[in-house]
């Protein structure tokens, strides 16, 4: 999710219009609507400071506003808290682990990333279970989705390829 994106989740999250929050930053009345549809459609990225103000306002983390770097713990932490807005996931603790849930049913998670998330889940198991190996199990991630072959995603030939296997059939027919 772009910056403009969060903005505007957070925004709504608050029950606030864009002039009150454009007003609240500092933008005159006359154009703080315009500027805040800028920011939140992409047409303006903020600058560091404007996500400050707009963090404060907003009472959250600049880090729930900015892309996630998710190199760093922080940025990681704030990618899943993005995760868990878009796709309705939660947290839950069993003993020592903690698990992300992603459950199918509920109506916020699209039913092709449950399905590619499954894929994934069936993929690590197998490597659990010594069926694949590690190589095998991060071609598997690292090329995904083209050698995934258990969901309706997976590569297809193209559509030359297509073509030239239909007109020989044809021409077989014949």
């Amino acid at each position: 999710m772009a910056i403009g994106e969060r903005i505007r989740f957070m925004r709504n999250l608050r029950g606030i219009t864009q002039k009150w929050l454009g007003q609240a930053v500092g933008f005159p009345q006359k154009t703080a609507d315009i500027r805040m549809a800028q920011y939140e459609s992409g047409s303006r990225t903020p600058k560091e400071d404007l996500v400050k103000a707009l963090a404060n306002v907003l009472e959250v983390s600049p880090l729930a506003l900015n892309i996630p770097d998710i190199d760093s713990d922080l940025g990681f932490i704030h990618t899943l808290f993005a995760i868990e807005d878009i796709h309705g996931v939660r947290t839950e603790k069993q003993g020592d682990e903690v698990h992300i849930v992603f459950d199918g049913s509920k109506r916020t998670m699209d039913e092709s990333i449950f399905k590619m998330l499954s894929a994934w889940a069936d993929q690590s198991e197998k490597l659990r279970k010594g069926e694949i190996s590690k190589d095998q199990y991060d071609r598997w991630r690292y090329t995904f989705p083209a050698e995934d072959t258990t969901q309706i995603w997976a590569k297809v030939p193209s559509q030359a390829l297509s073509d030239m296997l239909i007109q020989a059939l044809k021409e077989e027919e014949k």
